[in-house]
């Protein structure tokens, strides 16, 4: 089954946020190409359905002739995310998905896209490989069965396979490009954990997440072994030189390798890490972090980032930020503004994650 990506419709349309965080910390999309004869979107974004790509498609995770007509794609749904309908019905063994829009030149959009991202599978060049759900369903094409068909106002597609735990990952990826639709680039920000009953591929025992960071010691007989699917929310507060990298950050590092190769075997957790007090400007992207502190850019950045990609949830204090003089728009891409810290606190205690603070 070559078209694991004509599910991901709007759903690999998800930015490349590796690509947006990486140029930032960027946060408009960059200017396109123009490969194709359809419709334009602006000066030089013209996105036909033909496949003409130049030099052709490079094999391997890695930016082709198409990447950047692709991500202009991306985030044009992205913007008009609320003019997207989208139904999913869960099926034994994978999800029927249904998505389609009254506005015509979206709906070409999202017909456009599903036949890129075919081609994409076909050709072994995957995109969005940064989001561990997205990395895991990639490696399993071959356990997919694909129908779709093109309606008058977008795709529908059924997707099944005949392995338990391929299913159970088709369907958690259903639900997240439904969340894609529903909340748009908010959404794209996040990477998403794979569900602990569709893993397939256990880590690398004795293997750290973060390397470079968090040295730990492998403990295989020790009591209290770290355990799948445990949730833990870091609320930071702690500060530090602004010229260094917090230690609280460097922390985290810590704690997501203790799960991963201190224990008898790797574990999987879902981390989430909550920024207020004197930790407040640690998440500003480099030049609003240089203008503040009169730094080179932001020494946080880089172990932010490899966070960020292993799947940590970030969100600072909306209260904290403003108080301090800055908004959202000084915030690194891949943080969240939450209201507050007081209720990021309480909402992830109340969906089963533990408390862990870090002070000074």
């Amino acid at each position: 089954m070559k078209n694991v990506l004509l599910c991901l419709l709007v759903g690999v349309f998800l930015v490349n946020l590796q690509g947006i965080s990486q140029a930032q910390e960027g946060r408009g999309p960059g200017q396109g190409r123009g490969m194709g004869r359809a419709q334009g979107m602006g000066p030089g974004q013209g996105m036909g359905r033909g496949r003409g790509m130049g030099r052709g498609m490079q094999r391997g995770h890695q930016h082709d002739d198409r990447h950047e007509a692709d991500h202009e794609v991306f985030e044009f749904l992205l913007r008009q995310h609320k003019k997207i309908k989208r139904t999913v019905k869960e099926l034994p063994d994978g999800v029927e998905t249904l998505t389609e829009s009254d506005n015509a030149e979206v709906a070409a959009m999202i017909k456009d896209h599903v036949q890129w991202m075919e081609y994409r599978v076909e050709e072994s060049n995957p995109i969005r490989m940064r989001d561990p759900l997205f990395a895991e369903l990639f490696k399993y094409t071959d356990k997919i069965k694909m129908k779709h068909e093109d309606t008058e106002k977008g795709v529908r597609v059924v997707e099944t396979s005949d392995d338990p735990k391929v299913a159970k990952l088709i369907q958690a990826h259903a639900k997240v490009v439904s969340k894609f639709v529903e909340n748009g680039f908010a959404e794209a920000m996040k990477n998403h954990a794979v569900p602990t009953d569709a893993v397939l591929t256990p880590v690398e025992p004795g293997k750290p997440v973060i390397d470079g960071h968090g040295k730990v010691v492998r403990m295989a007989t020790a009591t209290h072994q770290p355990r799948d699917g445990s949730k833990v929310a870091v609320d930071i507060t702690r500060g530090g030189s602004p010229g260094e990298l917090n230690s609280a950050i460097e922390k985290v590092a810590k704690y997501l390798n203790i799960f991963a190769a201190a224990g008898a075997e790797p574990a999987r957790g879902q981390f989430a890490m909550i920024f207020h007090g004197d930790a407040t400007l640690a998440i500003l992207h480099p030049e609003a972090y240089a203008k503040e502190f009169g730094t080179e850019g932001n020494p946080n950045v880089k172990l932010l980032r490899e966070l960020h990609e292993a799947g940590v949830e970030m969100i600072v204090c909306g209260q904290t930020l403003t108080s301090k003089g800055k908004s959202s728009d000084d915030v690194l891409v891949f943080v969240e503004v939450g209201v507050s810290a007081l209720t990021a606190n309480v909402n992830l205690q109340q969906d089963g994650y533990a408390f862990i603070p870090l002070g000074n």
